[in-house]
């Protein structure tokens, strides 16, 4: 029986590690008896790991330490019977992509001792080395790359190709050739990375931050645990509970993960080309009924009012809005004719007097 070591804790630098060693325990009880992890149950144990490249780094010391071996993945390498397939495609039909993965195809790949020797030149800042060491690695950003397709419209393939690149040579900077795993192994969460947070930068009309993704990520997670747990819709109080959130956060977090959705986007099947616009009630727009009832009013109203002076006419459609909607204070109409606001007021209350003592004001009872 393999007795079992407590696990130190480390805070990086940049920030503390946001996977726990509980969660590192439960991996290396899983390569203790193999000696041996494999990188699909690294990320199936971690998930978002290429968020915590921190805790990464500590996940891959506590492995050495015991003496478990990272094994490559070979779904996330271009395999030879690929390359052979891509050349045979006549170059009179090749799009950008397969040109570019043709070019990168020729280059042949390392052996571990090739990239202990490269990260070794790298260290004493041979920019040569840096360079090789790349190039042999950037068919396994391709192959990282195709799993993101679809994401985001704002992404090709391509530009998945060219963040995760990014990602790549980030890698190739910080790779630490002691630690005794491949390079390719190390690399592959930094491509992720920079992938995911292309995603998270583009995939949206509305940017959102980086921060605010994961902390999304993190809400869909719990709905869906909570969800297959309770066999309902969890509520907003359950998920905060979850997350140790306030309900405030949650109920921010549903607002702003909402999909922008365009105004011009076709409805239905038929061949009228019918769009959403077309179905959004316009609040602006008054009812018919509602419309037909003012102009009658309005007509009632110019019976009553021209019994009045005209200079009572103006200040009374000036103060209600009779002619354009807009209303005026007093000194507003006051300046209007050049007199005091207290004027106006007078003239204003004579004009509703008479008004009130109009024949015809039985007709406007009805509205």
């Amino acid at each position: 029986m393999v007795k079992k070591k407590k696990i130190r804790k480390k805070v990086g630098k940049k920030g503390k590690s946001r996977i726990s060693s509980e969660q590192i325990e439960e991996l290396i009880k899983k390569g203790l008896n193999r000696r041996f992890v494999t990188y699909s149950e690294i990320l199936h144990a971690f998930p978002d790991i290429e968020k915590d490249i921190e805790g990464l780094e500590l996940l891959y010391d506590e492995l050495e330490k015991r003496g478990i071996e990272v094994k490559e993945v070979r779904e996330f390498l271009e395999v030879k019977e690929k390359e052979d397939k891509l050349k045979i495609v006549p170059e009179t039909v090749l799009d950008p992509v397969q040109m570019y993965l043709k070019e990168i195809g020729q280059v042949a790949f390392l052996t571990a001792d090739e990239e202990k020797d490269l990260a070794k030149k790298i260290e004493k800042g041979d920019q040569e080395a840096k360079k090789k060491l790349a190039r042999a690695n950037l068919r396994l950003v391709v192959s990282i790359a195709k799993k993101y397709i679809g994401r985001s419209p704002n992404l090709t393939l391509l530009d998945l190709i060219q963040e995760g690149n990014l990602g790549l040579f980030r890698a190739v900077e910080k790779f630490d050739w002691r630690r005794g795993y491949k390079f390719s192994t190390y690399a592959t969460w930094w491509i992720r990375q920079a992938i995911t947070r292309a995603l998270a930068d583009q995939a949206r009309t509305i940017r959102i931050p980086v921060h605010m993704v994961e902390t999304i990520s993190k809400y869909t997670q719990v709905k869906r645990r909570l969800l297959q747990d309770l066999g309902r819709e969890p509520l907003a109080e359950e998920i905060a509970a979850e997350m140790g959130v306030d309900v405030d956060k949650i109920h921010h977090i549903q607002k702003i993960s909402q999909e922008t959705v365009s105004l011009e986007t076709p409805v239905g099947d038929d061949e009228e080309d019918s769009v959403l616009a077309e179905f959004i009630e316009d609040e602006k727009v008054i009812a018919p009924s509602l419309e037909a009832a003012r102009t009658l009013l309005k007509e009632r109203l110019k019976e009553i009012l021209i019994d009045l002076t005209p200079r009572e006419q103006k200040i009374l459609a000036m103060r209600f809005g009779l002619d354009d909607g807009i209303t005026h204070t007093l000194e507003e109409v006051g300046n209007e004719f050049g007199v005091t606001r207290e004027r106006i007021r007078q003239i204003e209350a004579k004009a509703l007097d008479r008004v009130r003592e109009h024949r015809s004001l039985k007709k406007l009872k009805g509205y």
